[in-house]
C-alpha cells in the first residue's frame, strides 16, 4: 500500500496538484466567498443564488474548447501549445479577479455579474487546458493518481479562497459590512494565482502531435465562435418574459430559452458555412467528429453514458449552492464557516479524493462510482438533521467533514470515470463536452435553490437533494452489468 502512494510523489503529481490550485482558486470567488459577500451587503437570497448561472460558463464551455484544442497562440512555438494556453488563462484569470474586487453589490450589481461571468469564463478555459494537459502526459492507469493530486490542489485552492477569505474579512471586521474588506479580499487571494503560474513553467509539454489549422482559418473560426457565443446570450437575455409563472413552469421556461438560444447559435453557424466564410471542413472536424467517434464507440450505451455524466453531481451541487447561506441563517458566524466549512471541510474533502484516487485503481472505476454517489445522497440527509436541531458546532463540524469526504471520494472517481471515456484524438474538446454536461443539468436546478427553499424550508429542501441522487445509484449499477471495457484511442 506504500509503494502505491509512492506514485503522489513523483514530480508530474506535484505539478498536477498546482495546476489543480490553480483551477481551484476562482471557484469560491464565483461562488461561495461570493454568496457570503452578498448576503452581507444585504443582497435578497434568490438573488444571489441566480448568481450560480455564472457557472453556466463551465457548462457551455465544450463551445470554445476547439479553439483551445486546435489553434494556437503566438508565443506556443517557445513554450508548447498546451502550457501557452495555461499561462494566457491564468494571467487573465488573475486580472478578472482584481477587476471583480472593484465591484459594489449595492449600487452596481450588473458590474459584479460582468466581472464573475469573466471569472468563470476564464476559469472553464483554463479547465480545459489543464483536463487535456493531464491525460495527454500520462496513460490511463496513472489518471487515478494525477487525478487525485489535481482534486488535492483544487481542494486546497478551495481553503485558501474559501476559508482564508472568510478569516480574512472576519479578520479586517467583516461582521459589519464594509465594502473596502471584500476589496481588499479578493485581491489578497488574486496574488495566489501564481501558484498556478509557476507551476505552468515548471510543467513538461505532453509529447503529442496535433494538428494545428493555418492562422487564416484560425483568425476566422475563432470569430465565428465568438460572435456565435455572443448571439447565444443575446438570445436568452433577450427572450419574450412571461410573466407569473410559477417555479416548476419557470425552470420548463427556462430550459426552452437555453435550448433556443443554442439552436440560433448553431443556425448561425450554419450560415456561416453556407456562405464560406467558415470552412466546412474544419468545423465538422472540429465540433462533430469528436461526437461521432465516442458514438461510434459505445454504440447504444452511449447515450446512459451521456446520462449518468449529466447526473452524477446533482445532489451536491443543487445542495452545495445553498449551504453557505444555510449556515449564516442558522446563526453561525463566518468565523465557524471558515473553520469548519472551509477548512476542516475541504481537508476531508482533500483526503476523501485522495481515496477516491487509490479505490479506483484497486476496485475498478464503477465500484468506487457507486460508492462515491451513494454516501454522497445519504450525507445530504445529514444536512435536514442540522437544520431541525438547535445551532451546534459539534453537530456541523462532524455533518460538514462527513459530506465533504464523501464528495471529494465521487469527485476523484468520476475524474477518473471521464478521463476513460476519452480520446487522445480529441482530448480537450470531449473532455470538455463531458464535464460541461456534468454541470449543466445541476446548475440549471440549483439556480432555484432559493426560491425552493422559500416553499419547502431547509429540512425538506436537503431530502429532496439527496433523492436527486437516486437516479445516479441505478445508472451505474445498470453501466457496470453492461461489462463496458472503456478505452482510449
Amino acid at each position: 500500500m506504500i509503494k502505491d502512494f509512492s506514485i503522489f510523489l513523483k514530480k508530474e503529481t506535484i505539478i498536477m496538484s498546482g495546476l489543480g490550485f490553480s483551477a481551484g482558486l476562482p471557484i469560491m470567488l464565483v461562488f461561495s466567498t461570493l454568496s457570503v459577500w452578498l448576503v452581507k451587503a444585504g443582497i435578497e437570497r434568490s438573488t444571489i443564488t441566480l448568481f450560480s448561472w455564472a457557472g453556466f460558463a463551465y457548462s457551455f464551455k465544450f463551445l470554445w474548447s476547439p479553439i483551445v484544442d486546435k489553434f494556437k497562440i503566438p508565443f506556443s512555438s517557445n513554450i508548447g501549445h498546451r502550457r501557452s494556453w495555461l499561462f494566457l488563462t491564468q494571467t487573465l484569470i488573475f486580472f478578472s479577479i482584481i477587476l471583480a474586487s472593484y465591484s459594489d453589490p449595492q449600487n452596481n450589481l450588473k458590474f459584479m455579474a460582468t466581472s464573475i461571468v469573466l471569472i468563470a469564463f476564464f476559469s472553464a478555459t483554463q479547465d480545459i487546458v489543464i483536463d487535456a494537459f493531464r491525460i495527454e502526459s500520462a496513460p490511463e492507469k496513472k489518471q487515478g493518481p494525477l487525478s487525485a493530486m489535481y482534486l488535492a490542489g483544487y481542494r486546497i485552492a478551495m481553503i485558501v479562497s474559501g476559508a482564508g477569505s472568510l478569516w480574512l474579512a472576519s479578520y479586517l471586521g467583516s461582521e459589519n459590512y464594509k465594502l473596502e474588506t471584500w476589496r481588499y479580499v479578493y485581491q489578497i487571494i488574486a496574488i495566489f494565482m501564481f501558484i498556478g503560474i509557476i507551476s505552468t513553467w515548471c510543467a513538461t509539454e505532453p509529447n503529442l502531435k496535433r494538428k494545428i489549422y493555418n492562422n487564416f482559418n484560425q483568425v476566422k473560426f475563432t470569430i465565428s465562435t465568438i460572435l456565435s457565443i455572443i448571439i447565444f446570450f443575446l438570445v436568452f437575455f433577450n427572450f419574450p418574459k412571461i410573466n407569473n409563472l410559477n417555479n416548476f413552469y419557470y425552470f420548463f421556461f427556462n430550459i426552452l430559452k437555453i435550448s433556443f438560444s443554442f439552436g440560433i447559435s448553431l443556425l448561425f453557424l450554419t450560415i456561416l458555412e453556407k456562405i464560406k466564410f467558415l470552412p466546412k471542413n474544419v468545423s465538422e472536424e472540429i465540433f462533430l467528429n469528436p461526437i461521432i467517434e465516442f458514438f461510434d464507440r459505445y454504440k447504444k450505451i452511449a447515450v446512459i453514458i451521456l446520462l449518468l455524466i449529466g447526473l452524477y453531481r446533482i445532489a451536491d451541487v443543487v445542495m452545495g449552492v445553498m449551504a453557505n447561506i444555510f449556515y449564516l441563517e442558522k446563526g453561525y458566524e463566518i468565523k465557524d464557516i471558515a473553520t469548519f466549512s472551509k477548512f476542516f471541510g475541504l481537508i476531508a474533502t482533500i483526503v476523501g479524493g485522495l481515496l477516491g484516487g487509490a479505490f479506483a485503481m484497486k476496485l475498478g472505476t464503477y465500484k468506487s462510482l457507486l460508492i462515491g454517489a451513494i454516501t454522497a445522497a445519504l450525507t445530504n440527509l445529514l444536512f435536514s438533521l442540522l437544520a431541525i436541531i438547535d445551532k451546534n458546532l459539534y453537530y456541523l463540524a462532524i455533518i460538514i467533514i462527513a459530506d465533504n469526504l464523501a464528495g471529494g471520494f465521487a469527485g476523484a472517481a468520476f475524474v477518473v470515470y471521464l478521463s476513460s471515456l476519452t480520446s487522445i484524438r480529441f482530448t480537450a474538446t470531449q473532455y470538455a463536452l463531458f464535464s460541461s454536461l456534468m454541470l449543466f443539468i445541476p446548475k440549471l436546478i440549483a439556480g432555484y435553490a432559493g426560491s425552493i427553499v422559500d416553499v419547502i424550508n431547509y429540512p425538506f429542501f436537503f431530502i429532496l437533494t439527496a433523492i436527486l441522487g437516486l437516479p445516479v445509484i441505478f445508472l451505474i449499477i445498470y453501466l457496470n452489468k453492461t461489462d463496458l471495457k472503456f478505452y482510449r484511442k
